[in-house]
């Protein structure tokens, strides 16, 4: 290496600082801008299909680490990818092992960025910012339009780049930078640099492009690239464990497997440099230049691919012990016993996710699927003050009498309808399709719904009790036992609705709208049995009647609000016409 950088060096007073550092800075924030861009048009085009891609996920952990590799490959981002496994796993939409696999290929999906900024596309850069330009304003539909946008991120990004190739320039002459670069063959100070640096800008694909900058102007050798490039895949855990914070125990556990993996895997490989670095050049084009020139035209490419095999490496190494790996974490981050369900919270929104609509819909879905389950457990109490022999105990909370029970329920209905419209509407403020347009408006009328369902249950409670203490009288075995079919009958209902929402199931939504109808009807069959009793003086039924019929008309208003959501779930699943 030292023959190599035995150069005419130029004094610090001949370089513009000012100009360096500005040029740099600002090709950096280009450089972010327009990996920014080129992720938000690639998931814009990705639409909803990434809801199906994701769906790939739950098959085995195998076919996760090509979903997950896939995935990251068009985010752009192994941090992000991480960040969506946390707001899965937290949202019970997969579980934690599941996750592992998808952890292992995100981190090679997010090495083709590298391999990209390896080809000196700067040229083109203008070109591509051109083309792309020109898509965004005259695209023919929305998919042209997006496409158009990660083109225009795509040209910003390797622009950025030549503006910070272009200010190094003046650095592969003076020999104190070069010294400095040299001493990062040091494994482990390049392994901190690299972590560090990564941690702060929260991006190791940038990081790892200004490693292959500063390569394409001669200024790094593979021996110490190598110790950076590990130090990204170290410091872009940084953005899942931030993630994390406050979420689930299970998602706690999705940012420590991230990064256990990571620093079990730089462990395997950073006592290896050395024959590392020669597999590497073996495996790598070569160039016929001399000293610096021939540097520059070797290493970026060397150290792109010594990006992609270490992370391919590790998941080909890990994932098929992940299993192990889960019993491991899970044994010293096991559950704890909590009153979580006693805790008004939303259990499964997530700020981060709002950029990416279809992730941030699918948690949206299962916040109100919660409230549906919430709702159901209202309804199943509702009826026990009324039956005589039934214990007033909450069925769930045993420390609670059924009352109470309903009165916490309402308020936790209350309180996650306000805060799932107020994300519902954040969602609604970000580039969407058509068919996102309408699930936002159709999950916040169901949302409203679903509260309304809570209300009518929790007003009409205490003052019904309260008849129904002052009469003490039950109702007439006939009655009593139309009251309890038609309460299981519509409880049935609510656990129907809450399975149509994890992927907007039409099949079971239709389900729910035909069951509906036909529990409408057995409700008239049976209001025409009590008015028969009437009829014929049934003393029981005249002094219960008002309770009875009120009760009745109760869960008959709740069937009738399952099956218009269950209709909003049915439109919003019908496919866009374009």
């Amino acid at each position: 290496m030292p023959s190599l950088l035995m150069i005419t060096t130029v004094p610090a007073a001949n370089i513009s600082w000012w100009v360096l550092i500005m040029t740099l800075l600002g090709g950096l924030a280009l450089f972010l801008y327009g990996m920014e861009k080129m992720s938000s048009g690639m998931k814009k085009a990705a639409g909803d299909r990434m809801r199906s891609i994701l769906s790939a996920l739950t098959t085995n952990r195998y076919m996760g680490m090509l979903v997950g590799a896939f995935v990251t490959m068009i985010i752009q981002s192994s941090s992000a990818t991480t960040v969506m496994l946390v707001s899965f796993v937290q949202a019970g939409l997969m579980t934690f092992v599941q996750s592992l696999g998808v952890i292992l290929g995100a981190d090679i999906g997010t090495t083709i960025t590298a391999q990209l900024v390896a080809f000196k596309l700067t040229e083109y850069a203008l070109l591509m910012i051109a083309v792309g330009f020109a898509l965004m304003m005259f695209g023919r539909n929305e998919n042209q339009k997006n496409i158009g946008e990660s083109i225009l991120g795509f040209g910003i990004l390797f622009y950025g780049m030549k503006l910070m190739s272009d200010a190094m320039y003046p650095l592969r002459s003076y020999e104190p930078f070069i010294r400095i670069l040299s001493s990062l063959e040091n494994p482990l100070l390049g392994l901190l640099i690299g972590t560090t640096f990564t941690a702060l800008i929260q991006s190791s694909s940038a990081f790892t492009g200004i490693v292959i900058v500063l390569a394409q102007q001669g200024l790094l050798s593979l021996d110490a690239g190598i110790p950076l490039i590990m130090g990204a895949n170290i410091g872009t855990c940084i953005t899942a464990a931030l993630a994390s914070i406050g979420a689930s125990r299970d998602a706690k556990r999705v940012a420590l497997a991230h990064v256990l993996f990571k620093v079990a895997g730089v462990l395997l490989f950073i006592f290896w440099i050395p024959w590392y670095a020669d597999f590497i050049r073996m495996i790598s084009p070569s160039s016929d230049a001399l000293g610096i020139t021939k540097l520059g035209a070797e290493v970026p490419r060397q150290i792109a691919n010594a990006h992609t095999i270490f992370n391919v490496g590790l998941a080909l190494v890990f994932i098929p012990f992940t299993g192990y790996f889960a019993k491991f974490i899970m044994k010293y981050y096991p559950d704890i016993p909590n009153e979580k369900d006693l805790t008004i919270a939303t259990w499964h929104l997530d700020d981060s996710a709002i950029g990416t609509p279809p992730l941030a819909l699918a948690l949206a879905r299962s916040e109100i699927n919660r409230m549906a389950k919430i709702t159901e457990r209202m309804l199943e109490g509702f009826i026990k003050p009324f039956l005589k022999n039934e214990a007033g105990i909450d069925p769930i909370h045993k420390h609670l009498n059924v009352i109470e029970g309903i009165e916490m329920r309402e308020r936790k209905i209350d309180f996650l309808e306000k805060k799932v419209k107020q994300y519902l509407l954040q969602i609604g403020q970000q580039p969407l399709s058509k068919g996102q347009i309408k699930e936002v408006f159709g999950l916040t009328t169901a949302c409203g719904h679903m509260e309304t369902i809570g209300d009518i249950m929790e007003r009409n409670l205490l003052p019904l009790i309260a008849k129904k203490r002052a009469l003490d009288l039950d109702f007439s075995e006939e009655g009593k036992t139309e009251l309890i079919r038609y309460h299981q009958k519509v409880c049935k209902q609510l656990s129907r609705l809450k399975d149509t929402f994890s992927e907007l199931d039409p099949k079971k939504a239709q389900k729910v709208v035909t069951k509906q109808e036909k529990y409408a009807n057995l409700e008239e069959e049976y209001r025409i049995a009590h008015l028969e009793r009437l009829h014929h003086a049934r003393q029981e039924s005249l002094k219960t009647t008002e309770i009875h019929t009120e009760l009745m008309e109760i869960m008959k208003r709740i069937n009738v609000y399952t099956g218009e959501i269950a209709k909003i779930i049915l439109d919003i699943s019908k496919p866009e016409r374009e």
